[in-house]
């Protein structure tokens, strides 16, 4: 099988080149068979030359650019452009150990439609600020209380899918940003693929500039919007 792994990024000069070698040299040593697709989203630093010089270095290396903004945005792009039969993406700061890749990719292959890392699992490992922590588990709360679902991490930047959810499941996917890996986890559920939850070493990055109460604000009229949308 063929494995795609997608590293979504909007002005990621400083990190881009380390994290894509770290990644390749993972994928080295798991897969006969993979390619990593670096989807820039409107970078205006040296990110997107940053992606083509690495791309010209590493065989297993390839880009797109997008010319807006947006992590759904992205993985719609990134997902129909290759021809594998396993996608998943990280987060570009590798918050989540790399050792959890294998783990998404063998779930595929076993069956589920959609496996995905949780930080907030019993089995986790987490380093994380009080704040974003108590943030992050409230939001889960809501998503549970409104939309239904039992899972304990829906915004984990640490996800796989087969071919079949990016043919059947992607293309109903409404949001093209930060709310997109909640609407995939969400309406994967509601329609019945099969779902593996994973449980996950995760450190975050104390470099991050997250908008948190922006996001925030987002997150909430998107989960009334899906609800709504669900409904029907």
């Amino acid at each position: 099988m063929k494995i795609c792994v997608t590293l979504p990024v909007y002005n990621e000069e400083e990190q881009l080149a380390k994290s894509t070698e770290k990644v390749l040299e993972v994928c080295r040593k798991n897969y006969k068979d993979f390619e990593i697709l670096i989807a820039d989203n409107a970078s205006i630093d040296r990110t997107l030359e940053i992606a083509k010089e690495l791309s010209k270095k590493y065989k297993e290396v390839k880009y797109i650019h997008l010319p807006q903004k947006g992590r759904g945005r992205a993985l719609k792009a990134a997902w129909q452009t290759t021809d594998a039969d396993i996608m998943c993406y990280m987060d570009i700061d590798l918050s989540t150990d790399l050792k959890h890749l294998k783990q998404l990719t063998d779930a595929i292959e076993e069956g589920y439609d959609i496996a995905f890392g949780s930080r907030h699992k019993e089995e986790s490992q987490l380093e994380r600020s009080l704040k974003r922590d108590v943030l992050s588990k409230g939001y889960v709360f809501l998503v549970k209380l409104f939309l239904g679902t039992p899972y304990n991490d829906y915004q984990c930047g640490f996800k796989a899918v087969n071919r079949k959810i990016v043919k059947e499941l992607i293309p109903k996917i409404e949001d093209n940003e930060w709310f997109f890996d909640t609407e995939l986890i969400v309406k994967a559920h509601k329609f019945g693929y099969k779902l593996k939850e994973i449980p996950v070493k995760w450190v975050e990055d104390k470099g991050s500039t997250v908008n948190i109460r922006k996001t925030v604000v987002n997150y909430i009229k998107n989960i009334f919007r899906l609800r709504k949308e669900l409904k029907k």
